[in-house]
């Protein structure tokens, strides 16, 4: 069953780019205290993920602060040197934290993970966005097919704080 509003984020750790190199991050790190929004993509890299789901975040950065969000987040089921140099090459460095879902098990945990093995892609998370406060799912809204970004762009969420 798929997460939904008023549901608590499940318990996960996710692999992040530290300064160190690959680190550790639990959802208790990530949701405890913050108001967070969340988006999560098939792959880093991939059409409508790299050319327009991350950047409407990107570009409406300010406008996502200005509402109280504390942190910016995307999640995929990549490693998490894929989804650093992702970041990166997007020109989201230091506005959006990107947490690796290599296995998919949090996309398992949230009911919003999606087989993509057709188009060779394996196991992946929906594409969706969650406005999340202090651990608690306040909203969210899962795409209906993987190449849209209509519910989940930034733009929507916006129209949610």
């Amino acid at each position: 069953m798929a997460i939904k509003a008023g549901d608590k984020i499940p318990e996960a750790t996710f692999a992040v780019m530290g300064p160190e190199g690959p680190a550790k991050k639990t959802t208790d790190e990530v949701f405890k205290g913050k108001k967070v929004v969340l988006f999560a993509v098939p792959g880093a890299f991939t059409p409508s993920c790299h050319k327009n789901h991350l950047p409407s975040y990107v570009q409406n950065y300010d406008a996502l602060k200005a509402k109280g969000v504390d942190t910016i987040i995307v999640t995929g089921v990549n490693d998490v040197f894929v989804q650093d140099a992702w970041i990166k090459a997007s020109g989201a460095e230091g506005k959006i934290e990107a947490l690796a879902d290599g296995s998919a098990d949090f996309a398992k945990a949230m009911g919003l993970d999606i087989d993509l093995g057709k188009a060779g892609l394996g196991i992946r998370s929906q594409r969706y966005a969650a406005i999340v406060e202090d651990g608690v799912v306040k909203w969210i809204d899962v795409e209906d097919a993987p190449p849209k970004t209509d519910k989940s762009k930034a733009e929507n969420v916006l129209q949610h704080l």
